[in-house]
């Protein structure tokens, strides 16, 4: 199809020269307007920070481990999406990580390689956080990082930065840490411990409680996006040499909690006794 040729637009003399008296002043004082700005927000001790170079991982996580089975894992929601890249790391006989917030993936397998060495929970986190270098501490400060971990005895430990978003903090119970960060209320983790202690059943379905009181409570003040859970243990899974027990992600939904409960409860009707 032929396109029409576009005519030329009038050179800015021409413009000026054919412009009413009234649109000139009009013009002219948008212009004062446009200029005054930045002085403004200067004399009102206005600044600028410098942008993120991704969204934090405004998140609600937990760890828990289940000492009738001996299975350990992790659930978490967030506001980001496909949260369940890279936050919830797990291995069978070993134990289960969190990194979320001003996030460092890295935190997850090296507290892995800790804890396969024999490491309590509390020591990988120091260690883990005193090596990190903050390689970019203007922009992803390792002061905002959130981390936790949990060994496969049940024993816990969790670290929230100064600078990660609030509200943001962490709880420990009988054999779980709950975590988050942009949180409506301290009332979002104590929900999810309460909640996780007090649900009977498989593992996947305790975690699936907390996270599920945790959205009850507020949960993340910007909404939902994802979700994700993972549970280990040694040969626990489908098939031969597979210790996944669950591995379960929403990676865009409007309501993630709802569509993990629905897969969470799928699993539970395909589940054999071992």
């Amino acid at each position: 199809m032929p396109v029409a040729p576009v005519a030329p637009l009038p050179s800015p003399i021409a413009t000026k020269r054919t412009l009413p008296s009234a649109v000139r002043c009009i013009v002219l004082a948008l212009g004062f307007v446009a200029a005054a700005v930045p002085a403004q927000a200067q004399s009102s001790g206005f600044t600028t920070t410098p942008a993120l170079p991704w969204p934090p991982v405004a998140t609600f996580s937990i760890l828990g481990y289940d000492p009738a089975t001996g299975e350990v894992g992790g659930a978490v929601q967030s506001r980001v999406f496909s949260v369940g890249n890279g936050v919830l790391w797990a291995e069978a006989g070993v134990g289960a990580a969190a990194t979320q917030a001003i996030v460092d993936v890295s935190y997850g397998p090296q507290a892995i390689t800790l804890l396969r060495q024999g490491v309590k929970p509390a020591e990988v986190v120091t260690r883990v956080r005193q090596g990190d270098p903050d390689p970019r501490p203007v922009d992803w400060t390792k002061e905002g990082r959130q981390f936790a971990v949990i060994d496969a005895q049940g024993n816990v430990a969790a670290y929230t930065g100064p600078k990660a978003t609030e509200w943001a903090g962490d709880k420990q119970g009988k054999f779980c840490t709950a975590q988050g960060n942009i949180l409506a209320s301290a009332e979002v983790v104590s929900a999810m411990v309460n909640a996780f202690e007090n649900t009977t059943g498989h593992l996947s379905l305790r975690l699936m409680a907390a996270l599920e009181a945790g959205q009850m409570a507020g949960g993340d003040k910007r909404g939902m996006q994802s979700a994700a859970m993972l549970i280990v243990k040694k040969d626990g899974g489908v098939w031969l040499h597979n210790d996944v027990v669950l591995r379960l992600q929403v990676d865009d939904s409007p309501e993630p909690i709802k569509e993990l409960r629905r897969l969470v409860d799928k699993a539970a009707t395909m589940r054999r006794p071992r």
